[in-house]
């Protein structure tokens, strides 16, 4: 069994060095790729950070498994041993036009369960990070239980996107809860937003398609402090798979799925 209180330490030592060479690089000229289309972004910095921390993980913890966004990593068919779920930039849009509103974000999961999450706000300098049975805190702050709240008086986070033609769901399935709440916003970091969730910055998160590692960490640090993280349709993510994500705080997300996500249903691309 891995040592989780020593991984804690080498990780957030790894991240504040991460974020530091990426505000560093905010002085240089990216080299900007696209990858599945022109809106799907890559840069130097996503794929130098990534193999960054895999150098410094396969240097320590030889045995474990990786599996990055930028390709650098493992193979994996199933979730045994232990698995470093790594974003090196989740928001790398942000990144670009911004330089802000982006995270690194890390899940690390022991025979697929969500042992350690961490997602880091580079800019501000906002560490959110959490063990399983240990809480969630952000920086040196613990964050407190998620409290019920009512969809009336809710922030969720939703993409105009999906209230739009899309090709992914019925436009009209999320008009009347948009409607209903009393504010959406869209940060463009599905990391950012999760960790949002968990701070209570925001009520909910809901978006049609993620992958694990845009999810692996945030759903840790959502339910180490009773938020419910499922696809949109309820079921447990499968951290090996792309997928919709429906984070929420408890009671809220019960309310939403009953009243507004019965006969969901989301197009697989």
């Amino acid at each position: 069994m891995s040592n989780w209180q020593e991984i804690d330490t080498y990780v957030k030592h790894w991240i504040k060095e991460a974020g530091e060479r990426i505000r560093q690089s905010f002085k240089t000229q990216l080299n900007i790729q696209t990858k599945s289309n022109r809106n799907d972004l890559v840069t130097n910095v996503d794929q130098e950070t990534e193999q960054f921390f895999i150098e410094r993980i396969r240097n320590i913890y030889p045995d474990h498994h990786i599996l990055g966004e930028e390709g650098f990593g493992d193979e994996l068919k199933d979730m045994k041993g232990t698995i470093w779920i790594i974003d090196p930039i989740d928001g790398t849009m942000n990144f670009v036009h911004q330089q802000r509103n982006f995270a690194i974000s890390i899940g690390i999961y022991h025979d697929g369960e969500g042992m350690l999450g961490y997602i880091y706000d580079v800019v501000h300098d906002e560490l959110y990070h959490g063990r399983k049975g240990h809480g969630a805190y952000m920086n040196d702050l613990e964050l407190p239980p998620l409290q019920e709240v009512d969809v009336r008086d809710s922030i969720i986070g939703v993409n105009a996107l999906w209230v739009t033609d899309n090709n992914r769901i019925n436009k009209e399935v999320l008009g009347p809860l948009v409607r209903d709440v009393r504010g959406t916003r869209s940060y463009g970091s599905a990391a950012m937003e999760m960790a949002y969730v968990a701070s209570g910055r925001i009520d909910g998160y809901m978006t049609m398609r993620l992958a694990p590692w845009d999810f692996a960490a945030g759903k840790i640090l959502i339910e180490e402090v009773g938020g419910v993280v499922t696809s949109l349709d309820g079921k447990e993510l499968d951290m090996l798979q792309k997928s919709s994500v429906f984070s929420c705080k408890p009671g809220l997300h019960e309310n939403i799925s009953k009243t507004y996500l019965k006969d969901v249903s989301i197009k697989k691309i």
